[in-house]
């Protein structure tokens, strides 16, 4: 069992992504909905894997990403714009591409 932190703005989302994280077994950290939650979390929380919105209510998590990669933590990007969206150095980290279906979130978490 994983300890994911969701970062995500938009309420029905969120709650779709806790409830797959907790349908495979795991144990869901947040949901932070603004960049300054999610950088408190970042900072505070103790997890294994992190789920990030690119765009949170105008702001980008890239913040976020940058102290995830300080500690060492593994995350994944979703969004609408797939991997156009992505800043030069994240070109590497995995994107979930919105609109996802449960089975591709699935089928990325399984392997975390």
């Amino acid at each position: 069992m994983a300890r994911i932190l969701i970062v995500e703005d938009e309420m029905l989302v969120a709650m779709l992504l806790e409830d797959v994280v907790m349908d495979l077994g795991h144990e869901v950290v947040g949901p932070a909905m603004r960049l300054e939650a999610a950088l408190l979390a970042a900072e505070e929380e103790q997890f294994d894997f992190a789920i990030l919105d690119i765009n949170l209510a105008g702001k980008q998590s890239f913040p976020v990403a940058d102290r995830l990669r300080e500690r060492s933590i593994p995350f994944m990007f979703a969004s609408g714009y797939g991997a156009r969206g992505l800043e030069e150095a994240y070109r590497t980290v995995p994107v979930l591409q919105k609109p996802y279906s449960q089975a591709q979130l699935e089928a990325l978490l399984r392997n975390i």
